[in-house]
């Protein structure tokens, strides 16, 4: 099989080898993301063991499709870009709150039915592309940032006041995988540079090994083949009344996916329309998360992961992620990889999510500062950004006591942040319009 061309990109001339490696470093970044969520979908719900597993095969199966989907793209559908899919952590917590209040099935439903609701919405939401200038992308860059390396933080430490928080081998190990990380990219160059990722990575699973944390011996029992089943907790229950939540939060993740986009079509300076690109990037979301409803699994989205990546490594050939697509499918159906992945350590994972998710505040920054700031409207959208942004981040709970849909807007703080940046500076854009044809009559 022979991928098509990339999109301006500066790898189109890699061998097969190295994009191979590459794209392995794109799923060791990104694995966390898919077992993370199945464990705490598993955990909540009480599932057994084989039916985790399922669930995970499944939930790897879909960011492969998907992964393959947005980085190739067939037809009005996906990016076209250097793009992984990953279940978004949102939509997780979601699912699992729809799940307890009513059963599985509805939750499933629920994600269908949002599905669905993307495709509805996608034409009106279109519209309003144009209020998406570059400082106010900067801005929920740089929150995503934020709230992926408290997040991300919060798993290698523990939960405050437990009797095991913040143990000094998690800490240690996490700390490694950065050093490692970043060593290699200062002594090295070319590939290996680009390859800095996946060195901090293994580096820090080897640490592991040597302190006796982590343990590969489970790998090797069990079946060697994991099929995905089709409705494996039977018929959907379809609910619009407790599918409000997602249905609510694929207004906010249609935003991501719009600045997501535009950040990672930048980096590697496509030359596609914008606009078309985004709308195509929203139809993979949701087609794959249709699909992945099927399947058992939540809302399987594009991330904040992929910018972080392509900046970091500064690989932007789309090959690697689609050649990460195939071998997170082969990840699905072959249980020992399945079991493999969920034996990397978390603490090095989430070290090595740390820095990656940090790259991304820097790209938001670098947007940020290209707009010229001393303008009223710009400095108070940017300020109120920050402000209904941060708040949630820093201070978790903030809204507890506010109804469920002002907790799911404004609890979500790159949500809250980046529609508060958008209005406030559409509203100075209008009373400015106002003031300039007052001035002119």
């Amino acid at each position: 099989m022979t991928l098509p061309d990339c999109t301006a990109t500066n790898n189109e001339a890699l061998s097969w080898q190295i994009k191979l490696l590459m794209a392995v470093q794109h799923v060791m970044v990104v694995t966390a993301t898919p077992i993370t969520a199945v464990f705490l979908i598993a955990n909540a719900l009480h599932f057994t063991d084989p039916v985790t597993v399922s669930l995970l095969s499944a939930t790897f199966l879909m960011c492969g499709l998907g992964a393959i989907l947005q980085s190739l793209g067939i037809g009005n559908f996906g990016a076209r870009l250097p793009f992984i899919m990953v279940p978004g952590g949102a939509p997780i917590a979601i699912f699992i709150a729809i799940a307890l209040q009513t059963n599985i099935q509805t939750a499933i439903g629920a994600v269908i039915l949002t599905s669905l609701f993307y495709f509805i919405a996608l034409p009106v939401f279109r519209r309003f592309l144009h209020h998406f200038p570059p400082f106010i992308i900067g801005t929920m860059l740089l929150l995503v940032s934020i709230n992926l390396i408290r997040l991300y933080g919060g798993l290698i430490t523990g939960q405050p006041g437990s009797a095991n928080f913040a143990p000094s081998s998690s800490i240690l190990m996490a700390l490694f995988t950065i050093l490692v990380t970043l060593i290699s990219a200062l002594a090295f160059t070319g590939i290996l540079r680009q390859l800095a990722v996946m060195f901090g990575l293994l580096a820090g699973t080897l640490l592991g090994i040597v302190m006796g944390i982590t343990d590969f011996s489970g790998v090797s029992h069990g079946p060697m083949l994991s099929v995905p089943q089709l409705f494996p907790f039977g018929w959907p229950v379809f609910s619009v009344s407790a599918s409000l939540p997602l249905l609510i939060y694929a207004v906010i993740s249609m935003v991501e996916a719009a600045g997501q986009t535009i950040a990672t079509a930048e980096i590697v300076n496509s030359k596609q329309n914008i606009h078309k690109t985004i709308q195509r990037t929203i139809r993979a979301d949701a087609l794959i998360s249709l699909l992945g409803g099927a399947f058992g699994t939540s809302l399987i989205i594009t991330s904040g992961e992929n910018i972080g990546v392509v900046r970091t490594t500064n690989v932007k050939s789309r090959h690697v992620t689609a050649i990460a697509g195939l071998l997170l499918i082969l990840i699905a159906w072959f249980a020992p990889l399945v079991r493999l992945a969920t034996c990397l350590p978390g603490p090095v994972v989430c070290g090595t999510a740390v820095i990656v998710f940090s790259i991304i505040g820097v790209i938001g920054i670098d947007m940020i500062a290209r707009e010229p700031l001393h303008t009223a409207g710009k400095t108070y959208a940017l300020a109120s950004g920050l402000a209904m942004g941060m708040l949630p981040i820093l201070v978790p709970g903030l809204y507890q006591h506010f109804p469920s849909i002002v907790q799911m807007v404004l609890g979500n703080g790159m949500a809250a942040g980046t529609l508060s940046a958008i209005i406030v500076n559409s509203l100075f854009l209008l009373n400015e319009k106002r003031i300039a044809e007052r001035a002119s009559n």
